[in-house]
């Protein structure tokens, strides 16, 4: 049995000649511990795939399994890692992951919830800035936040819908590799959307593209032969790497030339370094 499962599932908004079917015949099964990474086209209906993970929103048809359980509202055993942060302004570092943790451990002590707050803080190197509010903070020191309140929250998967996308590219990397780090620690299962292409192949087991919508499905899943941990530098000399990269992008512009050549609505493409990976 599959740690999440999506079957056959159809996702419609509106009714009658204003309906329009976002995603359909979607079918994917993540194992515990994997590392699954999604890239798709900007508008492609990623989002509301992650929704129905999360519990946020329910298919029109199918059904989303989470150990073997339908999946009928969030969870804290399903954190999620959003690209706008979501921080509360009027709270610090410390008191945003104090909230999540508070709710994720009702009946935790004080002293313990808060020991809990300075594990995951520090875990992402944020403890100097413990007392800052996030109007204060960096968007990457925000992301960082978002991180460790996601975490701190013991979730049994990750899920990240374009969590750096907003970012400078050194800090993007940087997260990047925080994130692996925390997740190689105990391999939760963890389920990354992105439109960067070198993102996936580096943090994923994985990569599975989403075509554009309407109709948005799912396409054929590219395996990553690359050892772990995985340096960035490396990679650019690697041969499954240069060979894998090449195969999902070619992939990725054919679906979109076809695409175009039906539709007249326009999709911007994944994110496609030009020459090597840019971390």
């Amino acid at each position: 049995m599959a740690y999440l499962e999506l079957n056959n599932i159809y996702k419609t908004y509106g009714e009658g000649e204003n309906a329009t079917e976002v995603l359909s015949d979607i079918n994917l099964s993540i194992e515990e511990g994997e590392f699954v990474a999604i890239v798709g086209f900007t508008g492609s209906g990623k989002t509301t795939l992650v929704n129905l993970i999360n519990g946020l929103l329910k298919p029109t048809s199918g059904k989303v399994l989470f150990k073997g359980e339908p999946v009928v509202d969030t969870s804290h055993e399903r954190g999620v890692i959003f690209q706008n942060y979501s921080l509360l302004p009027w709270l610090n570092v410390g008191q945003n992951v104090y909230m999540a943790v508070k709710e994720a451990f009702p009946k935790e002590s004080k002293a313990v919830l808060k020991q809990r707050v300075n594990e995951y803080v520090d875990m992402v190197s944020l403890t100097p800035a413990i007392n800052k509010r996030p109007k204060e903070l960096s968007g990457g020191m925000r992301q960082r936040v978002a991180v460790a309140r996601a975490l701190a929250m013991n979730p049994e998967m990750i899920i990240m819908d374009e969590p750096l996308g907003a970012l400078d590219a050194l800090t993007r990397g940087n997260l990047q590799d925080e994130i692996l780090n925390i997740w190689s620690k105990d391999k939760r299962t963890a389920l990354l959307i992105t439109n960067d292409v070198d993102e996936a192949i580096y943090m994923a087991d994985r990569v599975i593209p989403l075509k554009p919508g309407p109709n948005a499905t799912l396409g054929p899943e590219f395996k990553i032969d690359i050892d772990r941990p995985r340096d960035k530098t490396a990679l650019n000399d690697n041969p499954n790497y240069k060979k894998t990269r090449n195969a999902i992008i070619e992939y990725l512009m054919d679906i979109g030339a076809e695409r175009k050549s039906v539709s007249t609505e326009e999709y911007e493409l994944p994110e496609i370094a030009p020459k090597s990976f840019v971390a």
